[in-house]
């Protein structure tokens, strides 16, 4: 297409002003999207950028220029990711375009040229750099943060904020983000912590997405345009012939009948004969035939995934030809080659194996580290064209897709099963359309009784994503903040965190309502001044008065209560009582006491009328007492009409009068001393006797409630100013009391060996180790013994229910003990400073990593956690085994690698890096 001279005139004098973005964009096979070069611009310029766009728009591409940047300026740059998955796919990224010389990569069990130019790595790995003072961090000039909507993760988000909180001013931060609903709030804080930031908001999907749902094998528009394609100013809403379709299938599905039919013997029980979603392969032989693969589908349950797989491949299904298959092999063995021989079969290798040649594979965080990369790589170069994830795929990875599947819309959060929010479902859904390749994506729900599809449309068309942030200090944070910037310092700090800006904002609405309810105030003040004396005095004895009167009204209500209650628990059979008020008053004879327990009685009576019921102490506002007795019939069963009949008339014939109702009693309010001093001093008060004293009184009710609620807001507001800092003080408490940090000669906190110690310590029971560091409760241990107890400080049971574990008697049994002694102690001042509680130490993993560590077979270790009660998969053994690693090496480090405990860690860590644990490991 050709340009104006003016617009020709203006590309060229852009090409000169920003030489370093030409030379970029000389090398890419595309055009930059308006967005794009906006946040290149400002890079260039010398900004700082944050970048929100959808899933798939390209917004790596800033990041990438970043790295160009760095190169051509002769800095450094550091592009962290959150998951050591992304890392490594970035890596390889970086690679291939700018050399191996020139990229690095570090994450918690890899490093490779860490002192390259350009350096890939977690954000954990920068944060330790930072506390650690690390060279690295000199001529550091760009720092990317992808996917830096993680911040807002409640296990791992504030280590996005401690370090954009900490980087050196002079480094430019390049933030990238998935569409967040707040991304102006979020800009905001950027520049007040880092200064000069230009915030570039794209909601565009460059790939448009369809939405569908899938009725039984019918693949349906979720949406359809009111009034047709051809009505201009066509609004979008969810297709009535699908609503009306569902509905009908609800309703045949709950009046579905039974299939008995004729059985004979052996044969199953009888089915309900309903509607039946459609079997995973119905749906994915749907999408191959309409063109829609490759589709991930998200099933929200690993084994869910892999049955999936089991069930397309048992049924025959094959997406793949010969030459794939062949491409297929040659990338399984390079990332499988170096799997111990032995170890295939426990690890499912053939069946995995055979998924991936038919172009099926499941993904999940159980999945062995070397099977996730290969299933990630199949798939990206379309030879995998079939993928069944959990949403942690949709988290990270790039892995976009033409087609994503929902199977269900409620997933498992930990603790309770959930509806899926809007901003889960855009998150899902966004993997749907790859960008160069696809014209569009879709988005196809399946349909099941029971699910709506105007809610389906109301999550597909809502895009309400705030991002949170879960700041909040640590030990291990108070310890460093304290070590680096002093007490004083750190707290000026954490005032600056995304958290509290949050928090501080929310405050601003709160304080103008107390302003405009301290207006509100003033004029009711006004309003209820006497001319007699101070109208607010006697409207405060007032209060105090009916206060006094309405608990004596408790109590006496409270008492009469007690009293009823025992006045039933002495009836018997037989006795005569009267019910005083309702609808059953008048004579009732006893048939049953009622008497259960503790609990207050219910006795059975017949009344005069025949009625023939269960009472309470409700029905007696006052005690009840027996009238006289008359015999009862032998077997009578008052369900009986003519035995109603015949007790009814002998209870009329006894002659027995109900007395008249006693009047209740209001408590005992003339007898209380308290109350009688507060009625004198009210009438003695000079405004008792004014003659607006009512009127003024009205005002001072509106006063006293205004007030009150004016305080609760106050107190609300009180609460969260600050409220960072003062966590921080809590936790600075606790460590001051058990010796990680003491007063210093100059009047500011001190950190002493064992805080040194802490601030090296990185985890979810940083304080807990060093404590058991500390008090020595480790040591005497050998390396499988060491490896099995700190198993306890890092594992997590999936269930929270399961059996006892199992572990290893002798040393290892007493020094876990001694652990969780510790931990109990620590949890009771955590309780007691209003901390954050450390997590109980989890014994479940100490047998499995104390059985390998002594050399077994991963089939062994693998049988004997199932027959212990913790079943594991093989990728879930080596995640939490590389676990375990980590903390070791932290604990060498710590302790030093020459002392003899450190020498001891050393050995743990080598005895538990081997076979499958190290397979991949750099």
């Amino acid at each position: 297409m050709s340009s104006s001279p003016a617009e020709a005139y203006a590309a060229a004098k852009s090409r000169v002003a920003r030489p370093h973005l030409t030379e970029f964009t000389a090398g890419l096979p595309f055009q930059l999207d308006g967005f794009q070069r906006a946040a290149c611009d400002a890079l260039e310029e010398g900004h700082g950028v944050l970048v929100c766009a959808p899933t798939g728009a390209g917004k790596t591409v800033v990041g990438e220029f970043a790295v160009h940047l760095a190169l051509a300026q002769g800095l450094k740059c550091f592009y962290t990711t959150p998951i050591k998955a992304l890392s490594n796919q970035k890596y390889a990224d970086l690679v291939a375009r700018h050399g191996e010389s020139a990229v690095g990569l570090l994450t918690g069990d890899t490093s490779v040229n860490g002192d390259a130019q350009v350096v890939v790595m977690t954000t954990e790995v920068l944060r330790n750099m930072i506390y650690a003072g690390s060279r690295n961090l000199d001529q550091l000039g760009y720092v990317v943060m992808d996917e830096v909507h993680y911040l807002a993760d409640r296990f791992r988000g504030a280590v996005w904020e401690e370090v954009i909180l900490q980087l050196p001013p002079h480094v430019a931060l390049v933030s990238l983000s998935a569409t967040v609903s707040n991304a102006e709030e979020f800009g905001d804080w950027l520049v007040t912590v880092r200064g000069d930031t230009t915030v570039v908001v794209d909601e565009h999907r460059p790939v448009p997405l369809w939405q569908h749902m899938m009725v039984g094998n019918r693949l349906l528009d979720l949406f359809t345009l009111t009034g047709g394609t051809e009505t201009p100013g066509a609004e979008l809403r969810v297709d009535p012939d699908l609503v009306r379709q569902t509905r009908e299938l609800d309703r045949q599905s709950a009046t579905a009948v039974w299939d008995r039919g004729r059985r004979s013997r052996g044969a199953p029980p009888p089915r309900r004969v309903g509607f039946r979603p459609p079997s995973r392969t119905t749906v994915i032989d749907r999408l191959d035939r309409d063109g829609l693969l490759p589709a991930i589908t998200f099933v929200f349950s690993r084994n869910g995934c892999d049955a999936a797989v089991g069930q397309c491949v048992r049924s025959g299904l094959r997406l793949t030809t010969e030459d794939d298959v062949a491409e297929i092999r040659r990338v399984i063995e390079k990332h499988t080659g170096d799997l111990p021989q032995a170890d295939l079969g426990v690890l499912g290798y053939w069946e995995w194996r055979e998924g991936l040649e038919r172009g099926i594979a499941a993904h999940h965080a159980g999945l062995l580290p070397a099977f996730k990369e290969t299933v990630e790589e199949l798939f990206v170069k379309g030879l995998v064209r079939c993928v069944f994830a959990t949403e942690t795929l949709a988290l990270g990875i790039n892995m976009p897709a033409r087609t994503v599947v929902l199977e269900r819309l409620v997933k498992y959060n930990g603790e309770a099963h959930v509806e899926l929010t809007p901003g889960e479902y855009t998150q899902l859904t966004g993997r749907a359309g790859r960008r160069g390749i696809d014209v569009e994506g879709h988005a196809v729900v399946v349909w099941q009784p029971g699910v709506d599809p105007e809610r389906v449309g109301g999550l597909a068309s809502t895009r309400t994503y705030p991002l949170r942030s879960s700041f909040r200090p640590g030990y291990n944070m108070a310890i460093n903040l304290v070590a680096r910037l002093g007490v004083q310092r750190a707290r000026e700090l954490l005032e600056m965190s995304f958290g509290q800006f949050q928090a501080d904002r929310s405050v601003v609405g709160l304080a103008r309502r107390i302003e405009r309810n301290d207006e509100t105030l003033a004029g009711y003040a006004a309003s209820m001044q006497c001319h007699l004396g101070d109208f607010a005095e006697y409207a405060g004895l007032r209060r105090k008065v009916s206060d006094r009167e309405k608990a004596l009204s408790r109590q006496g209500a409270s008492d009469r209560r007690v009293a009823s209650a025992e006045a039933l628990r002495a009836l018997r059979p037989g006795d005569v009582i009267a019910v005083p008020s309702g609808k059953r008053s008048g004579l009732a004879v006893v048939i049953d006491p009622g008497l259960d327990g503790d609990d207050d009685p219910r006795p059975l009576v017949l009344s005069e009328d025949r009625w023939a019921g269960r009472l309470s102490t409700a029905d007696f506002p006052t005690p009840v007492a027996a009238l006289g007795h008359i015999r009862l019939p032998r077997n009578l069963d008052v369900r009986s009409p003519r035995g109603r009949r015949d007790l009814a008339s002998t209870l009329r014939n006894t002659g027995i009068q109900a007395p008249a109702p006693a009047r209740r009693r209001g408590g005992n309010t003339h007898d209380d001393p308290e109350l009688a001093t507060l009625r004198r001093a009210l009438r003695a008060h000079p405004c008792h006797g004014c003659d607006d004293r009512e009127a003024h009184a009205r005002w001072g009710e509106r006063y006293h409630r205004l007030s009150r609620d004016t305080e609760q807001i106050r107190q609300k507001v009180r609460a969260t100013t600050h409220s960072l800092a003062r966590s921080f003080d809590r936790i600075r408490a606790l460590l001051a009391e058990r010796g990680y940090v003491v007063p210093g000669a100059d009047g500011e906190a001190a950190v002493t060996e064992h805080g040194e110690r802490l601030a090296r310590l990185w985890g979810e029971s940083d304080l807990l180790a060093a404590e058991c560091l500390r008090h020595g409760v480790w040591e005497n241990l050998d390396p499988p013994e060491l490896a099995a107890v700190v198993s306890a400080l890092v594992y997590e049971s999936r269930r929270d229910n399961g059996p006892v574990p199992r572990v290893p008697t002798g040393p290892v049994s007493d020094a876990l003990a001694d652990t969780v002694r510790l931990w109990s102690e620590l949890e009771a001042d955590e309780r007691r400073h209003r901390i954050d509680r450390t997590r109980e130490p989890d014994l479940g993993f100490a047998w499995p990593v104390h059985r390998w560590a002594r050399g077994e077979s991963l089939a062994q270790v693998l049988a004997a956690a199932e027959q212990n009660g913790h079943e594991l998969s093989a990728g879930d053994f080596v995640r939490w085994c590389r676990q375990v690693l980590d903390l070791l090496d932290q604990i060498a480090g710590v302790v030093g690698r020459s002392t003899p405990f450190g020498q001891v860690a050393r050995e743990a860590a080598a005895s538990v890096r081997r076979g499958v644990v190290a397979a991949g490991m750099v």
